[in-house]
């Protein structure tokens, strides 16, 4: 079975039911989904963030971290050192480097909403798994 690494703003836009929902569940059936063990931090600072906007509540944050908690995700590891490297040359911050570090580690398509972290994964030669309609 495929690998393909997702970023928080994959699982977060599943587990809210945003509009991209059914487009993301159909592109990652049938394959592994991977990600670098900083997305589990990068999820709660998504939703403190939601939570300091008001834009939820606490009880609709913890909902949604259960709902991400039963998505079989493999964390793997990336090399700190290699994801640097890549921040300096892209000029991302590491939690993006670290997923794109990922993609290419593992020869696997990055499947990610950020258009910026797309296209920073293409300027690296990394894979891409594109949301379309």
């Amino acid at each position: 079975m495929a690998n393909v690494v997702v970023d928080a703003s994959v699982l977060i836009a599943v587990v809210t039911n945003e509009a991209e929902k059914a487009r993301l569940v159909r592109l990652t059936q049938d394959v592994d989904l991977i990600a670098p063990h900083s997305i589990h931090w990068e999820i709660g600072n998504a939703f403190s963030a939601m939570l300091k906007r008001r834009r939820i509540t606490v009880e609709d944050a913890i909902r949604a971290i259960d709902l991400y908690q039963k998505i079989p995700v493999r964390f793997v590891d990336v090399e700190i050192e290699e994801a640097i490297r890549l921040a300096d040359v892209l000029n991302i911050y590491a939690y993006d480097a670290y997923l794109v570090r990922c993609a290419i580690k593992y020869n696997s398509p990055l499947l990610s909403l950020d258009q910026g972290l797309v296209q920073s994964a293409k300027s690296a030669k990394a894979q891409v798994l594109e949301v379309t309609a």
